[in-house]
């Protein structure tokens, strides 16, 4: 480990998912609490799948590979361009992507 990483505490198997559960149970609900739980309504209902969660909750390499993943690079730009990419939003990425795409087309 360098000096300008500092060191990351390790997880043990018994800290995963590890809760304070007598925290949790002591906890009394207060109507505020219910108010902001949201109504459950029929389309809501409809919308779900039925399970244990473990789809959901995969993430990662479990995904079907793209016919043409994309490649990381390291570009150097200007801090403006950069900054006004970023504050388009979230999925800014791509949205460059189909830009250069664009630019590019054969």
């Amino acid at each position: 480990m360098t000096a300008s990483k500092p060191a990351t505490p390790l997880i043990s198997a018994e800290m995963v998912g590890a809760t304070d559960l007598p925290k949790v149970d002591a906890h009394e609900i207060t109507n505020e609490e219910y108010e902001e739980i949201p109504e459950l309504t029929d389309a809501m209902v409809a919308r779900a799948i039925p399970g244990d969660g473990a789809e959901i909750a995969r993430r990662g390499r479990g995904r079907p590979k793209a016919e043409s993943p994309k490649q990381q690079v390291t570009m150097r730009l200007d801090a403006d361009v950069l900054a006004a990419m970023r504050a388009s939003g979230p999925g800014w990425q791509a949205r460059a992507n189909d830009v250069l795409r664009e630019r590019f087309k054969a």
